[in-house]
């Protein structure tokens, strides 16, 4: 009979079993953690307090109430009010963002450049302008919407105006850079040709650069528009109106019920927005 064949890693010698990469993988651990824990240390992380037993008591109270949502008739009136003003905020401040992005991305597009046909080079007074409306562009979203609603808040006081303004200027930045980019990453073929042959600037927007990025266009001003709605949610906390701004009276209150409801319209919300994103995107592709 013939002896059993030993596994192949039996048969190796005993260094070969090591892992060749141990070593950088224990070096990367390492480094991890010391950059990791000062991090830590810093930002004064203590989990350990969830298990304080006040923090405990607390938190059962608050989830006792949230496990069943407020459905009051007076509270619901109030919350149906209150969610198509965080719509309405978010929907006017991005139709004012779309005001500004649209002419800004005519101007920072480089493919709809007419200086930069036949010599593929742009007029110095055509970049010069370029660039500060880049620079223009990336100031506005630089800042966070959160900080603006807060600037806003201190000068016109509370309400749906603050954040209105806030999301216009933040979101302005961000679409003309997306907006742009996604001009630029497209077929220039139909473009290029109505430039050639006298175009505008607008009529090679709407009927070459346009329709081949309508889809895509499209959805991300859907996605800013589902972003807008969660940030509107968001500047409430400080003042800016809406869902956000009852909600933090209700946190403040310790009122789970309310919270709960709250937030199921907000995921309601959410869940509306990617719905309409799909169903345009399938009238579009």
């Amino acid at each position: 009979m013939t002896a059993t064949a030993r596994p192949v890693s039996a048969q190796l010698p005993a260094h070969l079993h090591r892992d060749p990469a141990w070593r950088g993988r224990v070096m990367a651990c390492l480094l991890a953690l010391a950059i990791l824990w000062p991090m830590l240390v810093l930002s004064e992380f203590k989990p350990w307090i969830l298990w304080d037993w006040q923090s405990l008591a607390a938190t059962g109270r608050f989830l006792s109430d949230f496990l069943v949502p407020a459905h009051s008739p007076e509270f619901l009136q109030l919350l149906l009010r209150e969610t198509w003003q965080t719509v309405a905020i978010a929907t006017a401040g991005l139709a004012l963002a779309l005001v500004v992005a649209i002419p800004a991305t005519l101007i920072i597009t480089d493919r709809l450049s007419i200086s930069a046909l036949g010599t593929g080079r742009t007029r110095l007074p055509a970049r010069l302008l370029r660039q500060g409306v880049r620079w223009l562009l990336i100031l506005l979203r630089s800042v966070p919407e959160l900080v603006w609603a807060l600037l806003f808040v201190r000068i016109i006081g509370f309400g749906p105006t603050a954040g209105v303004l806030a999301i216009a200027l933040t979101y302005c930045g961000m679409l003309g850079k997306v907006y742009a980019e996604i001009l630029e990453s497209s077929d220039t073929h139909s473009t290029d040709t109505l430039l050639t042959n006298g175009s505008g600037r607008l009529a090679a927007l709407l009927y070459g650069a346009l329709p081949e990025s309508a889809s895509e266009l499209m959805s991300y001003t859907v996605y800013r528009w589902e972003c807008a709605i969660r940030g509107s949610v968001v500047m409430g906390f400080v003042g800016a109106g809406g869902l956000g701004q009852r909600m933090d009276e209700s946190m403040k209150m310790m009122a789970g019920a309310e919270v709960s409801s709250m937030l199921l319209v907000f995921v309601l919300l959410v869940a509306l927005a990617d719905l309409f994103s799909r169903i345009l995107r399938r009238r579009l592709g």
